[in-house]
């Protein structure tokens, strides 16, 4: 607890969104308008969104912006975005992930590219952040692929309990329209919050106290290290927009570079 409270005032944070959440002729032409404001983003490996020329283009927006590119894994459902769990063996769910994660690697090659982190998307996310033991194989499923991936996860003890399990890099991620428990665990059970005011007063909280608004009319701590910004509500680029007037995005690495003082 001590380490939260000496951490009074955030400058600089990772900003990361999703990308490449086309498919077929359905385009999401929305989702470039962010590649401006954010640090990283999350390019859909082909399962619940993507095919092969969106990703490839996807990857080439983010290259020409500069921003750190991530693999956004999720089950095989196209048709539901991704939002439906699927009941999936230990080997299954390693598969899966190996094969969406590994297709990326290649494909990020190809352009002269690197991966530097893989998220969870929908309901893999959604039982990433409350199931250790599921959350521990796509640690390990990630891990398998490359050495130096970082493993974004929710906010929350089962993320940092897996990276100290699995001996993986985390990055525990906010998400500023959810409502979260005093455990930091998402509220599923309630709607978004997702006015623009609402989030940004959750930001200026955090950013000054390092503490998050819980659902039960408190603070948390909580150590941060990357926030999500989704682009599915009408405002959601408007309160990207004004968050990046409040704080500086910078990648998760490069912070953690700049941190064990090897850059200033």
């Amino acid at each position: 607890m001590q380490k939260f409270l000496e951490r009074k005032s955030i400058k600089t944070i990772d900003f990361n969104c999703d990308l490449a959440q086309g498919y077929g002729v359905y385009r999401n032409n929305n989702e470039l308008e962010f590649l401006n404001h954010v640090s990283s983003v999350n390019v859909s490996c082909g399962f619940h969104a993507g095919d092969p020329m969106t990703i490839k283009n996807a990857l080439l927006a983010a290259k020409e912006r500069n921003v750190v590119i991530g693999a956004h894994i999720g089950y095989d459902d196209i048709q539901g975005f991704g939002y439906r769990p699927i009941d999936l063996s230990d080997d299954e769910l390693e598969a899966l992930i190996v094969y969406q994660v590994g297709a990326l690697l290649s494909f990020a090659k190809a352009y002269k590219l690197e991966i530097e982190h893989v998220r969870p998307h929908g309901a893999m996310y959604k039982k990433a952040g409350e199931d250790f033991r599921f959350a521990t194989i796509i640690a390990r499923a990630i891990q398998k692929t490359s050495q130096w991936l970082t493993y974004y996860g929710p906010l929350g003890d089962v993320t940092q309990k897996v990276g100290d399990y699995v001996k993986i890099p985390v990055a525990q991620e906010l998400q500023l329209e959810k409502i979260y428990t005093k455990d930091l665990n998402i509220d599923y059970a309630v709607q978004d919050a997702f006015s623009t005011d609402s989030c940004i007063r959750r930001l200026q909280n955090f950013v000054h106290t390092s503490q998050i608004n819980n659902n039960a009319d408190g603070n948390t701590f909580a150590n941060v290290d990357t926030i999500h910004f989704s682009n599915k509500y009408p405002n959601s680029l408007e309160v990207l927009i004004k968050a990046k007037g409040i704080i500086t995005p910078e990648p998760v690495n490069y912070g953690k570079v700049k941190t064990s003082g090897w850059v200033e």
